[in-house]
């Protein structure tokens, strides 16, 4: 068993665990007996492979982006992630949970959502099995992802306005878990990220661990070698970098770099680096690191990026931190936004934003020409248009 995995309690070193309400410990600890035998039953994967090649359109490609890997003189890759079915990694996660729910014979769903690339990705699934579906979003991301918005709608999906605290995902988040404890017998809750109480970091996780599944099959394909020298992903919650990082955790020759949101800087309260600023705590249910007054109070993250202004981060993440498995570094608004337009003008593609935090550690180290790189490009900018527009003044 992996040390950077979770143990039998839940934990990843001193993160995890499950830090519930009274009133929520049936649902989950329902979720905890269950969870793994059938996600390893076999037809549960027949089910979910099956979906994941018909419908999401797995396995996405790894990309040699030539132009890219000429600027930096170096041999970069990309996982196009973004061209999965709803044009993010979040509907490798939900076809997972929307099967594990049917197993469970539950028929409501709820979700939270920042972006609302997961708020699309639960409408989806729920839309294909025939389930309600009810989404909690920020008052702010709502205005800011308006197309997502009218996404979710159209295939039926509830949208529920948070308008508490900074209205963004955290409290989309608290909403959503106070729903699930009023509708404890027939909801499941699809958490979109590594984060909430045992067993959700896990199960995201390994719902997620395709992306690096394929990835060596593909690099070997590519370059007859099944490991890259460095693995790279944005990290809010952490769901994306977990997928990319997961079946490389054990192999020590493989660096593994996680781009924060350094919003305005990690000198100014707009900010959302928690492993550079974040102490520990208990968020939503785990302990793990988060950025917190000295009083403990939750402090309002910022990002220019919808789905990275989280103010904490999955127990697993905090766990790689702390034991140095893995680099956590940090990329302002600023340099996100031009490294998408980089990618954009050299390689025809459009980034989310968040992914473009990941693409901006290019240029914090120099690269050697042997090298190999692989970038999780999480998702597609379609959603981001507007920012991109009102940024770049197009």
């Amino acid at each position: 068993m992996s040390k950077y995995t979770v143990d039998k309690n839940g934990y990843y070193g001193p993160f995890g665990g499950a830090y519930i309400p009274e009133m929520l410990y049936p649902n989950v600890e329902e979720l905890r007996k269950n969870y793994l035998s059938i996600i390893e039953d076999k037809t549960f994967k027949n089910d979910f492979h099956q979906l994941l090649k018909d419908y999401v359109g797995r396995p996405s490609p790894l990309y040699f982006a030539k132009r890219l890997s000429e600027k930096y003189q170096t041999n970069i890759f990309l996982k196009r992630e973004d061209l999965n079915h709803t044009g993010a990694h979040k509907i490798n996660n939900t076809i997972g949970q929307i099967l594990l729910a049917e197993r469970l014979g539950k028929k409501r769903i709820i979700a939270e959502t920042g972006a609302g690339q997961h708020g699309v990705a639960t409408a989806t699934v729920c839309a294909l099995k025939g389930m309600e579906c009810v989404v909690y979003m920020g008052e702010v991301d709502i205005k800011r992802q308006a197309p997502n918005v009218a996404r979710m709608k159209m295939m039926g999906a509830t949208v529920i306005p948070a308008t508490s605290g900074s209205r963004t995902l955290k409290d989309a988040t608290n909403e959503a878990l106070r729903d699930w404890i009023n509708h404890p017998l027939d909801t499941h809750y699809i958490i979109g990220s590594v984060v909430g109480p045992h067993p959700y970091p896990d199960m995201v996780a390994r719902f997620q661990s395709v992306i690096s599944q394929e990835t060596r099959t593909q690099l070997f394909t590519h370059t007859k070698k099944e490991f890259p020298d460095y693995a790279i992903a944005c990290v809010g919650g952490g769901s994306n970098a977990s997928g990319m990082f997961y079946h490389f955790l054990d192999d020590p020759e493989v660096k593994l770099i996680a781009v924060e949101a350094a919003g305005l800087g990690t000198d100014t309260e707009k900010t959302a680096a928690t492993t550079k600023l974040g102490k520990e705590g208990v968020l939503h249910g785990s302990r793990s690191l988060l950025m917190q007054s000295p009083d403990g109070q939750v402090i309002e993250p910022y990002s220019i990026s919808a789905g990275l202004d989280y103010p904490g981060i999955g127990p697993q993440h905090a766990w790689l931190f702390k034991s140095e498995r893995a680099l956590y570094a940090q990329a302002t608004d600023e340099e996100a936004m031009q490294a998408a337009k980089l990618l954009t003008q050299l390689e025809g593609i459009i980034p989310a934003i968040e992914s473009a935090h990941a693409l901006a550690y290019l240029e914090k180290q120099t690269w050697k020409k042997e090298e190999t790189l692989v970038i999780c490009l999480s998702g597609r900018g379609d959603k981001d248009l507007d920012n991109y527009m009102k940024y770049f003044d197009l």
